[in-house]
């Protein structure tokens, strides 16, 4: 049995966001020895946090306690070794960041579609599907069908929806993440530029993954996650891609064969654009870590911090 919880949860309500709730919140993961990033805002919660599986719902149980909080959900996995290197407790401006001034994903986010009603949906005629996750995020797989947006930040997907919308301006459209927190906004933002029919998988990707049988899955591919497991798969195990220390850019097995792949150093998406500084520096910085690990210690330059989800 995996000894660690991994619990992604969001939720988007009026919230004070100050810092004795954040120094709460952080105590509370301390004594529980509980890891992972949660984020407070102004508009909720939003985070992943693993550990044992008491100090996890110790967590939870915290942050349901908070007025607004009670109905806070979450979306449960299991990993074999703790994958998160740190605890990062921060007060934001946004819980997902997308830049846009008076969005209500509260009240305005499109209708919610059930995993098991999922496939019946994207494959309708008149709808279109859109990912609105970021193109690293997308590389590694998506929806049958979806339409890739190719962005690097979420802050650039107001102005590719605006320029789709020119061209599909009567679409019916379907919007899916990876947990449910980026749809949110984005169907309620569709919904501010007068798209009347608008829905989302709700609990995102991981959700699907979890309740619909491989053999009825739409679904292509892995799904990263922003933790040291990389990609998960269906069940959500943990899938086979790993991370490029240099550039941070997910990794499955034709890139980890390929010449230009170099542990900690390069790889096939990075090596053009590195110096030979730069990959001499990054040589280094893996010589440095792989001594700390036959000494039994874990070094500050040590891949696994996940990337932004934004």
């Amino acid at each position: 049995m995996p000894r660690f919880l991994v619990a992604a949860l969001y939720k988007f309500a009026s919230l004070k966001a100050d810092a004795d709730l954040q120094a709460a919140i952080k105590s509370t993961c301390e004594a529980h020895e509980v890891f992972g990033t949660l984020l407070l805002a102004p508009e909720g919660i939003n985070g992943t946090i693993a550990g044992p599986e008491a100090g996890v719902h110790a967590v939870l149980q915290q942050l349901r306690a908070v007025p607004g909080f009670a109905s806070l959900e979450h979306k449960e996995s299991w990993a074999e070794a703790q994958p998160f290197l740190r605890l990062k407790v921060r007060l934001k401006r946004e819980i997902v960041t997308m830049g846009v001034a008076d969005i209500d994903p509260v009240g305005a986010a499109g209708t919610y579609v059930d995993p098991e009603d999922w496939n019946d949906l994207i494959t309708a005629p008149d709808v279109v599907t859109i990912d609105t996750r970021n193109d690293y995020e997308v590389r590694i797989g998506q929806f049958e069908g979806a339409i890739n947006p190719n962005t690097v930040s979420f802050r650039e997907f107001p102005d590719w929806f605006r320029q789709f919308r020119e061209t599909r301006p009567n679409t019916r459209i379907a919007m899916y993440c990876t947990g449910g927190i980026r749809c949110e906004k984005a169907t309620a933002f569709a919904r501010m530029e007068g798209v009347d029919e608008v829905f989302h998988l709700k609990g995102g990707i991981l959700k699907y993954l979890e309740q619909v049988p491989e053999a009825d899955s739409r679904w292509q591919g892995e799904c990263f996650v922003f933790d040291r497991r990389v990609a998960v798969k269906h069940g959500l195990a943990t899938g086979s891609h790993t991370l490029c220390h240099a550039c941070r850019e997910p990794l499955g097995p034709e890139d980890l064969r390929s010449p230009d792949y170099v542990v900690g150093v390069s790889c096939p998406h990075c090596v053009e654009i590195r110096t030979p500084e730069q990959r001499e520096r990054y040589a280094e910085r893996h010589r440095q870590e792989e001594l700390a690990r036959e000494r039994g210690e874990w070094h500050l330059g040590q891949p696994g911090a996940p990337r932004g989800s934004d």
